[in-house]
């Protein structure tokens, strides 16, 4: 794995707080957001403000457009993209101040560095996170940094599926070819059997899957999409600083999974 790509696994396990442990569920509920999808939904679409079904299917990208209507526009009516944010904040360092009793040292003085180092042109969902406000607490500022480097990467990864022609879906499918991992996502994306098929032939019909699964071409663009993603992912950091933020971090990260975040899980996060 790339440095980034290292960085990036013990990130996405400190941003997973906020979608799988109880103090982030009680966090939700009180802020008026019951269940975990509408949650997770009203949280993570929250920095681009009231937004609706269209922009939040264009950026999340992989979910099934019929899945966020569930929650979308009307989880707006239930709770402010601000009180939304704020729940989201809370429950994240209830769940990390019950795992992590103090913050790693000097993590973020480097987290804030490789922000400080990026472009954020045309990822929406990371710019719209990076601009809030930086946290004077050193567990909030933790997890803020963790969760807007992680969306910074992800918006980087969908602009890299969409210039190869993949759709959310497809690259459901592709991935599945690789790793089985279809009876876990299918149902937490909200997509059908009919239209996971669709998928395939699609697939198939570009010559990126057989019978056997993933083709050569598949496992050649799989290779190229994560080598590309990682790319546009780089962050102004020498390898000594790669090697003490990951020497800080990757610990922290253990203590998480499977304790507050579960493996495997709906998002996806590998163990760190």
């Amino acid at each position: 794995m790339t440095p980034s790509r290292e960085l990036w696994v013990v990130l996405e396990t400190l941003h997973d707080v906020t979608y799988f442990t109880p103090e982030a569920r009680a966090a939700n509920e009180s802020a008026g957001l019951r269940g975990f999808w509408r949650g997770y939904v009203a949280t993570r679409a929250a920095p681009l403000g009231a937004a609706g079904l269209g922009l939040v299917t264009a950026v999340f990208h992989n979910f099934a457009p019929s899945f966020l209507a569930r929650s979308l526009p009307s989880v707006w009516e239930k709770v402010s993209p601000e009180r939304a944010l704020a729940a989201r904040l809370e429950g994240a360092v209830a769940a990390l101040r019950a795992h992590l009793p103090e913050p790693p040292a000097r993590a973020n003085e480097l987290l804030r560095r490789a922000m400080d180092g990026l472009c954020w042109d045309g990822r929406p969902l990371g710019a719209a996170n990076a601009v809030l406000p930086w946290p004077d607490e050193p567990t909030a500022a933790l997890w803020h940094a963790a969760t807007a480097l992680r969306e910074h990467r992800g918006d980087g990864h969908v602009a890299v599926l969409v210039s190869e022609g993949v759709s959310g879906l497809e690259a459901h499918v592709l991935r599945d070819a690789a790793d089985g991992s279809r009876e876990l996502i299918m149902p937490n994306r909200g997509w059908t059997d009919e239209q996971w098929t669709d998928a395939e032939r699609n697939l198939w019909a570009r010559g990126l899957l057989d019978g056997g699964g993933l083709t050569d071409e598949g496992n050649r663009l799989r290779e190229h999409i994560e080598h590309r993603t990682d790319a546009l992912a780089t962050y102004d950091l020498t390898e000594a600083e790669f090697a003490e933020l990951d020497g800080q971090l990757r610990p922290a990260a253990r203590v998480l999974v499977p304790g507050a975040v579960p493996h495997p899980n709906p998002v996806g996060t590998p163990r760190p």
